[in-house]
């Protein structure tokens, strides 16, 4: 019965920065992975990072250094801070969550478990 709900997509033109939100309800435990992937049309579903109970991150290489990954655990919320904004960056964003280790997933390429609806990220030039 865990939920996600993403939040805070939308249009911005390239450079520009959006910030998305993920409200947790029914997924608060003390070990879990929580993060983002993101689906273009026509396009395979991409990893874009992670960031775990014990706050460590990951990202993927194209989003590094412009994408922000941070959770505030009093309010069970997840974040993606977005700069520098690209139109191939467009696509819809979806928020994961898992008790298993972001380790094990990541490095096993193992199905999370629990995915939001998605938000809709577009960026024009």
């Amino acid at each position: 019965q865990v939920q996600l709900v993403e939040s805070g997509g939308g249009s911005v033109q390239a450079g520009g920065s959006l910030r998305l939100s993920c409200a947790a309800s029914r997924f608060t435990y003390s070990s879990y992975c929580m993060g983002w992937f993101r689906q273009a049309p026509g396009k395979e579903r991409d990893w874009v990072a992670t960031i775990g109970s014990d706050d460590n991150t990951r990202y993927a290489d194209s989003v590094k250094g412009r994408f922000t990954i941070s959770q505030d655990n009093a309010k069970n919320t997840l974040y993606l801070q977005m700069n520098s904004l690209k139109p191939e960056d467009t696509a819809t964003f979806y928020c994961v969550a898992d008790r298993r280790s972001c380790s094990y997933l990541l490095t096993f390429r193992v199905d999370f478990q629990y995915w939001g609806q998605g938000t809709q990220v577009t960026v024009s030039s």
